[in-house]
C-alpha cells in the first residue's frame, strides 16, 4: 500500500462543550455512536484502522468489501463503524463483533453486518488533502462516494445551528451521541481537540455498595454503584475520575460504611445473575448500602453504564429504597430515515 497519507493516523478529535456552539463559519454532523474509524484503499487493498490505531479489518471484512466496491481506487477516509437496526444504532452488538474466533467473526458479519458512516476525505490519488479547508475536502468526499448504499454512507452535514439543535434532541432515541461542529475552514489535524461536540448527559441516583483504591495507593479509585431493580440491588456500573485529594478525601468520608458490609446484602445475597463475590475478587471492597450518590452518566448499554459516571453530589436526603432502574434516561425511538433524507 502507497498513499499520500499512510498508517498510522491519529483522528481529529473533538473537545466537550455544554450546548451547540453558534458562530460563523461552523458545519455541524450529528455525532454517530460507534467506532471510530480510518479507511486506507489503495487498489484492491483495504485496511481499517481504529482511533488509537489497532487494525479493524480482520473483525469487518463486509466493510472491507464494501470499501473496496464504493471509495476512490486510492484514499484515505476518517469515519465511524456502526451497526444499525430498525430501532436505531446497537453500541452492544457492535461490540461484540470484535471477536478473536474467525468462524464468530465471519458468522456476525452476516448476521449483524456493520456500516461504515464517511465524514472526512484525508487524502484522494495522490494529494494530501489534510492542510485543505474542511469544506473542500466535505465536497470532494461526496463527489468521490458517488453510490450511498445501506452499509457506506456519508454523515448529513448542515449548516444552520437550529437543524443541530434539532437533531441533537429529536434523533437521541435512534442512538447518535449527539452533535459536532466543525470550522469550515479548519485543516486536518490529527491527534488535535480541534472541534466541538456536545453529548447527551444524564443524571441518576445510585446505591453506592463499594469502593477500589487507586492504582498508586492514593485513597479512592472508584465507587461501585447499584440500583433496585424487583427488590434487588443490581450493579449498574462505577464513577471515578476523582482528584487526589478528593480520592483522599472519599476514603476517610465512606469509613463508616464499611464496618460488616461483606456480611450483609448485597454481598450476601444469594440472588441468580447478582452474583457479587466476583467483584470482591477484583479488588472491590464492600460498603454498606446506605449511602446514595447522585451520578452523571453517558448512554446506557443495558443494563449498565458503558461508560465510567461522574460525581455530583451526595444525596442523603433520599433512601436507598428509592434507587430503582426505571429512573435511568430512556427516549423512544426515531428512524434513521428521517436524519438521512436528503442528506449524503
Amino acid at each position: 500500500m502507497q498513499l499520500p497519507v499512510m498508517p498510522p493516523v491519529r483522528p481529529m478529535l473533538a473537545r466537550a462543550v455544554e450546548v451547540v456552539p453558534r458562530a460563523p463559519g461552523l458545519l455541524y454532523e450529528p455525532k454517530w455512536d460507534g467506532f471510530r474509524c480510518v479507511a486506507f484503499r489503495d487498489g484492491d487493498e483495504v485496511e481499517l484502522a481504529s482511533r488509537n490505531e489497532k487494525p479493524f479489518t480482520r473483525y469487518f471484512p463486509e466493510v472491507a468489501a464494501a470499501l473496496r466496491t464504493v471509495l476512490p481506487g486510492r484514499c484515505v477516509v476518517d469515519g465511524e463503524l456502526v451497526v444499525v437496526t430498525g430501532e436505531g444504532l446497537d453500541f452492544e452488538t457492535l461490540q461484540g463483533r470484535v471477536h478473536p474466533a474467525a468462524s464468530r467473526v465471519a458468522k456476525l458479519a452476516v448476521e449483524t453486518p456493520a456500516t461504515f458512516v464517511a465524514f472526512d476525505l484525508l487524502a484522494l490519488g495522490d494529494d494530501d488533502l489534510r492542510p485543505r479547508p474542511f469544506r473542500r475536502r466535505r465536497e470532494a468526499l461526496v463527489a468521490s462516494v458517488a453510490t450511498v448504499r445501506d452499509d457506506v454512507l456519508v454523515t448529513p452535514l448542515t449548516e444552520d445551528p437550529d437543524v443541530a439543535e434539532d437533531w441533537f434532541r429529536r434523533f437521541e432515541g435512534a442512538g447518535f451521541d449527539g452533535v459536532v461542529a466543525k470550522p469550515d475552514d479548519g485543516p486536518y489535524e490529527e491527534g488535535r481537540r480541534a472541534l466541538w461536540k456536545v453529548k447527551h448527559r444524564r443524571t441518576a441516583d445510585c446505591v453506592v455498595v463499594g469502593l477500589k483504591r487507586h492504582r498508586d495507593g492514593e485513597g479512592v479509585g472508584s465507587l461501585l454503584l447499584a440500583l433496585y431493580e424487583d427488590g434487588a440491588l443490581h450493579h449498574v456500573g462505577a464513577a471515578s475520575a476523582f482528584t487526589v485529594a478528593h480520592r483522599r478525601a472519599l476514603l476517610d468520608e465512606l469509613a463508616p460504611w464499611r464496618d460488616g458490609a461483606g456480611d450483609g446484602p448485597p454481598w450476601r445475597d444469594a440472588v441468580p445473575g447478582r452474583d457479587w463475590g466476583r467483584f470482591a475478587e477484583l479488588g472491590w471492597e464492600p460498603l454498606r448500602p446506605e449511602r446514595v450518590a447522585e451520578v452523571r452518566y453517558d448512554p446506557v448499554a443495558s443494563p449498565w453504564f458503558r461508560s465510567p459516571a461522574r460525581l455530583v453530589r451526595w444525596r442523603d436526603d433520599k433512601p436507598p429504597a428509592e434507587c430503582t432502574s426505571d429512573q435511568l434516561h430512556t427516549v423512544a425511538p426515531a428512524e434513521l430515515r428521517d436524519l438521512l433524507a436528503g442528506h449524503g
